[in-house]
């Protein structure tokens, strides 16, 4: 075998018994957990957005850019939901680059997974004791979730992740929504697949146990454009493209159809700065159409204290060391902005 192993890696009850929850935490968390589960019901009217950092890579940036978002969900509070991206783990097309910080939890020294998972557990705690906003992460490595379980309110599955049988699996065991991304390809029937697959019981192996789950009537779709053979960007958030992913859902006769739209990625050809314009775009095709008002649930936003990316070698506070977002101040008005439109 060509593997050389390193070092064990500690249980998910050692890291949690060592790094838990509080009780006032929980208490949080199962309240917010609601209010998000009545949204994807269609219960509460609220909009969803899911937004911070490309990748959280420092953790006193992260934390003061989700106290400033819980600032303004207390005035947001009737018209939206704000959900915070703290993405610890970055997949990679060519597997290289910078991973995320359950990698690197410094990231201008060599990887190591051990530190990393402290770090990534102690970096959540942390913001969700601070701002009571409790967050979005990404579901790189399924066999993860449970050291993260009890302070996630959403996961989102990645365009090259979907198709995986242990991701779709894994998901039908989880109780919290799962956003399934449509695959850099673009088509939407492999996203459906993985709705379906999530929202059945499964029996698998999962973590050394043979599991049975129950199905996950939570898991949804996210549009976040696609790449052609020629690596262009392709949109997938015009009213075509959303008006039929909305009928297809009814036809495929899937549980609580709800869509959430990513507005950067190749929906806006990496180009933060057009998020604004595609968001607001979105919120006018909702306010002209019922079946999207119904169907459309949230936004997905790549924001951060300063706007851009940088090298991961420089060490500029709050900006991205990936993929670039949008700046604070523009984020904010965008926000005040999300809410007019709801």
């Amino acid at each position: 075998m060509g593997f050389k192993y390193l070092k064990k890696m500690p249980s998910p009850d050692e890291v949690l018994g060592k790094q838990p929850l509080t009780k006032k935490l929980k208490e949080v968390k199962k309240k917010r957990d609601l209010e998000i589960e009545e949204i994807f019901l269609d219960n509460d009217k609220r909009f969803i957005l899911i937004i911070g950092p490309c990748s959280a890579h420092n953790e006193d940036a992260l934390c003061e850019y989700v106290n400033r978002l819980a600032a303004i969900q207390e005035k947001v509070k009737d018209k939206l939901f704000l959900i915070p991206r703290i993405y610890t783990n970055k997949p990679r097309t060519t597997g290289l680059g910078y991973k995320g910080m359950l990698h690197q939890p410094d990231h201008k020294k060599k990887p190591n997974m051990v530190k990393g998972l402290w770090a990534i557990r102690h970096m959540h705690l942390r913001a969700f004791s601070e701002s009571h906003l409790s967050a979005a992460d990404e579901m790189l490595y399924p066999g993860n979730y449970p050291y993260l379980a009890d302070v996630l309110s959403y996961v989102a599955i990645g365009a090259r992740s979907v198709e995986n049988q242990q991701h779709r699996l894994t998901s039908s065991g989880l109780t919290i929504p799962v956003g399934m991304k449509n695959p850099t390809s673009g088509d939407i029937n492999v996203m459906l697949d993985a709705i379906c697959a999530a929202q059945n019981s499964h029996i698998f192996i999962y973590n050394g146990w043979e599991v049975q789950t129950r199905g996950n009537i939570l898991t949804h779709a996210i549009l976040r454009g696609a790449v052609d053979s020629s690596g262009r960007s392709i949109p997938n958030y015009y009213y075509e493209n959303l008006r039929n992913l909305a009928e297809t859902y009814q036809k495929r006769e899937l549980l609580n159809p709800a869509i959430i739209v990513d507005v950067n990625h190749a929906n806006s050809g990496k180009k933060y700065r057009e998020q604004p314009r595609i968001s607001k775009e979105i919120m006018y095709k909702r306010k002209n159409s019922p079946l999207l008002r119904k169907t459309i649930k949230g936004l997905m936003i790549e924001s951060y204290l300063l706007e851009g990316s940088q090298d991961a070698a420089e060490n500029e506070f709050g900006r991205s060391i990936t993929d670039p977002c949008l700046g604070w101040e523009d984020s904010e008005k965008l926000i005040y902005k999300l809410a007019e439109l709801c």
